[in-house]
């Protein structure tokens, strides 16, 4: 039987989602013979490959790039898992939403760049992609399959989605222990 390919992406968010995969210990081991890791932080691969069949995605979007990377890893997944709070409703990385729809990115590099620092200046050129006015969930933008709440979701939780999944089962997230947000 054909490896499983899987995929994790990292988004606008504290990579507490992965640091928590990585929490799987043991079951790790368990878990590399039965899928090939084609494209994660965790590994040195530059462009997300076609036919992925299983993709953690850590994050919320918040710029130009995580936007375009989406698109492109929704139209080459078959199922996409949001991965941890900031994936599903923004969380932490939306506190800047908060500012309001009239406020644009450049106030946000304003604040975090001009008037935060000891040594006012922006970053030119590509150093920072271009920010979206609003940071938005993955949801908001390409189709999910499965969420997987938790700020960031503990190995359990991970564990129990990718389980069901190596067994050809559709995910089912039952009880406060693996359904709570935070």
């Amino acid at each position: 039987m054909a490896k499983l390919k899987l995929a994790t992406v990292w988004l606008g968010g504290c990579s507490g989602c992965h640091m928590s995969f990585l929490d799987l210990d043991e079951w790790l081991f368990e878990l590399a013979s039965q899928v090939e890791l084609v494209y994660s932080p965790l590994a040195d691969v530059k462009t997300y490959p076609d036919g992925v069949d299983v993709v953690l995605v850590e994050g919320a979007i918040s710029n130009q790039d995580h936007l375009d990377m989406i698109h492109q890893v929704r139209d080459r997944t078959k199922f996409l898992i949001s991965f941890g709070d900031c994936a599903i409703t923004g969380n932490v990385t939306a506190i800047r939403n908060i500012l309001g729809a009239s406020e644009s990115a450049d106030s946000v590099l304003n604040r975090a760049y001009l008037e935060a620092d000891v040594q006012p200046q922006l970053p030119h050129g590509d150093l920072v992609p271009t920010l979206l006015n609003q940071v938005i969930p993955v949801h908001q933008v390409v189709s999910v399959d499965c969420y997987l709440p938790g700020c960031p979701p503990d190995a359990k939780r991970i564990r129990a989605v990718l389980g069901h999944l190596l067994q050809g089962k559709q995910p089912h997230l039952v009880g406060p222990e693996l359904i709570k947000f935070g």
